[in-house]
């Protein structure tokens, strides 16, 4: 049998699994990624991760290679490049020193844009041409497929659509430093952000008044909107209006079918998805509006980003 290890890099863990041609993950594991602050070391804990996968396995697969999500990932040179949540600084030559410890096929990328091409592969994206996927966890990502190909880009780093200023540069910092950057507002962690900012702005009676940014957890504000929370709405609604404006403009781009949206933020259901439908249709332009649909994942939430990055591998064994 045929497989493909995906490994899913990000600040906090590293996601590694077994995944088949159709897009099912066979086992997973992970660890922390920042226990492993030195490259070298990082990178044989990864293989130890993989061989021990392997030795769970009751038959001997065919590995046909390696595919590899991270944050600031070039495509073309195989670099991680001044990744703001990871401890490698500068321009790290990932998949070169990689390959000195496992010689079999590897590709790495953008995880957003890895996490789309999952999704043209094996999810929602498979009946379409024109799509963009969107990664809302601790940053907002994004994947963009036109007609019917993942636009990589020059460099590699197509899609940092997170990072387009939405305030004319007098905003929130983003993790690269964009003031007024659409992730600082649209994320997980923009979310808690705004929780602060609508109890300056308003009087409403919160849960929130007595809890600790860093003790604020997505979850928590969920809960407290499914409990007429006044703080937590207003803080949805805010983020969806936002989020709204910014795919309006990305629609006139590329005109994408549909927006394909994953990550923790999507977790909150309707608190962000209705109010996010509502103000997409107020925001496109006349010729755009009722085409463009708002979508969830059609890959299963735990294993999307690994999906992803092994897709690089099997697009290339279609």
């Amino acid at each position: 049998m045929d497989l493909v290890v995906g490994i899913d890099i990000g600040g906090t863990k590293t996601k590694i699994g077994l995944v088949d041609g159709h897009g099912n993950c066979l086992d997973q594991t992970f660890f922390r990624t920042r226990e492993y602050p030195d490259l070298g070391e990082y990178q044989d804990q990864i293989k130890t991760n993989v061989d021990e996968l392997l030795s769970k396995l009751d038959f001997t697969p065919t590995i046909l290679g390696c595919g590899i999500g991270a944050p600031n990932a070039s495509s073309k040179r195989g670099t991680i490049e001044n990744a703001a949540n990871l401890a490698w600084k500068g321009t790290v030559p990932f998949l070169e020193k990689f390959k000195e410890k496992w010689n079999v096929p590897m590709r790495i990328m953008n995880d957003a844009s890895a996490a789309a091409l999952g999704e043209l592969l094996f999810g929602r994206g498979k009946e379409m041409t024109d799509f963009i996927a969107i990664t809302l966890g601790t940053g907002f990502g994004a994947g963009i497929v036109a007609n019917g190909h993942l636009i990589d880009g020059y460099d590699g780093f197509a899609g940092e659509l997170g990072h387009v200023d939405m305030t004319i540069g007098d905003g929130r910092l983003t993790g690269l430093g964009i003031a007024g950057g659409l992730e600082a507002y649209v994320s997980a962690t923009g979310l808690k952000r705004t929780i602060l900012y609508m109890q300056s702005q308003y009087l409403d009676e919160s849960r929130f008044r007595s809890i600790a940014y860093n003790d604020l957890h997505g979850e928590e504000i969920t809960q407290a909107a499914e409990e007429g929370d006044e703080i937590a709405i207003k803080a949805f609604d805010y983020t969806a209006k936002i989020m709204a404006q910014a795919l309006a403009n990305f629609t006139a781009f590329t005109q994408p079918e549909a927006f394909i949206l994953m990550g923790g933020l999507v977790n909150s259901g309707k608190w962000i998805l209705d109010p996010l439908e509502r103000y997409l249709n107020q925001f496109l332009l006349k010729v755009y509006r009722g085409k463009v649909k708002i979508l969830e994942s059609g890959m299963e939430g735990k294993t999307a980003a690994i999906c992803g990055a092994a897709a690089l591998i099997w697009e290339e064994h279609r």
